[in-house]
């Protein structure tokens, strides 16, 4: 369940990354708000699965599948440039994040 919560506020990352963006210095109040829910939120659930998974892994999860998703969405709504070098390279960085749950099971 740790690593659902996990995964979750990894993904929650990226709803406040893109929020940030859209709030223009937290000048719009709508984005700001996703912005902050979403922070505290995200953090919730990050210190909750640490409680069973090390900080070391559930850190390095937390920030690759944020990332992924964010840089996802730029390229799937046209506010990043597509390239096969970007999807590559996050194909890679989310195989590292599989690799790091595989290995803190045995």
């Amino acid at each position: 369940m740790d690593w659902v919560v996990l995964v979750c506020s990894g993904m929650l990352e990226a709803v406040w990354a893109l929020a940030l963006d859209r709030a223009e210095g937290f000048t719009r109040l709508l984005p700001s708000v996703v912005f902050v829910a979403a922070l505290v939120a995200s953090m919730l659930g990050l210190s909750h699965a640490v409680r069973t998974i090390p900080i070391g892994t559930a850190y390095a999860v937390w920030v690759g599948i944020g990332a992924a998703v964010t840089v996802s969405y730029g390229i799937a709504t046209g506010a990043e440039p597509f390239s096969w070098a970007k999807v590559l390279l996050l194909a890679g960085l989310v195989g590292c994040v599989v690799g790091l749950k595989l290995v803190g099971e045995s």
